[in-house]
């Protein structure tokens, strides 16, 4: 059935703090499955399902020496619902950035681990996502980007243009995911990348193998012996393939 988007991971300083603020950011939850490991999800919140794209926060000894190239846009609802959440998020540790955004009707703010991230003005497409709009993912190709991506996961292609495009889950819930196009996507930090898991009774190493034929090669980021499987998409971001859940 191919794969699905079930979560973005943070690589972190401090997992449980991290994980803290985005949990108290979007409203939900936290678990762990193992020290260094917070896992951000909805209340009462059945892991996987497309409602919802999920987080894990995870400890790292040096965060700073991983980079990706993925923020989270968060929904609003009204002028004010975008006043009070940026004000509360300021309150839970965010600040300010500027990246050379100018005047723009959305607010870009940096978690307190300097982690990037939007608070979008309303947009009637985002009111049922959750608070989680959209999984941005910049690039240089859009176009080439969504033709990976679209095969790589079960997710539906919404629109793509030279500038970007949208996929969503093909149950037609949960946020998006955006190929952005920008200038010098080399050039940004993040600590960011998707993790994206197999259907119950499907072969990990199967599409692991149908990842490559669609231009994906294997990615080593010092991760040892493990459970899933690094690989980076043409333009080099990495991602991981999860064992079926």
């Amino acid at each position: 059935m191919g794969l699905r988007l079930v979560q973005v991971n943070f690589k972190a300083r401090d997992d449980s703090a991290l994980g803290k603020f985005w949990a108290d950011a979007l409203g939900w939850g936290t678990s762990s499955e193992g020290p260094g490991v917070t896992n951000v999800e909805p209340v009462g919140f059945t892991w996987p399902d497309p409602s919802a794209v999920c987080v894990d926060v995870v400890t790292v000894p040096d965060p700073e020496t991983v980079q990706y190239r993925v923020h989270l846009d968060l929904a609003t609802t009204s002028a004010a619902h975008q006043a009070e959440l940026i004000a509360r998020l300021k309150e839970l540790g965010a600040t300010p950035a500027d990246i050379g955004q100018g005047e723009v009707p959305w607010t870009v703010l940096a978690d307190p681990e300097g982690n990037l991230f939007c608070v979008l003005e309303p947009r009637p497409i985002y009111q049922d996502t959750g608070p989680i709009a959209t999984v941005v993912v910049n690039c240089a190709d859009p176009r080439a980007m969504a033709t990976f991506w679209s095969r790589a996961m079960d997710w539906t292609l919404h629109e793509v243009t030279d500038e970007h495009a949208r996929l969503r889950s093909s149950a037609g819930v949960g946020p998006y995911l955006e190929l952005l196009r920008t200038a010098d996507p080399d050039s940004l930090q993040n600590r960011i990348h998707l993790d994206l898991m197999p259907y119950s009774g499907d072969d990990q190493a199967a599409e692991v193998d149908r990842l490559h034929t669609l231009g994906a090669v294997d990615a080593d980021v010092g991760q040892g012996d493990v459970s899933w499987r690094c690989l980076a998409d043409p333009e080099g971001n990495e991602f991981c393939v999860l064992r079926p859940g």
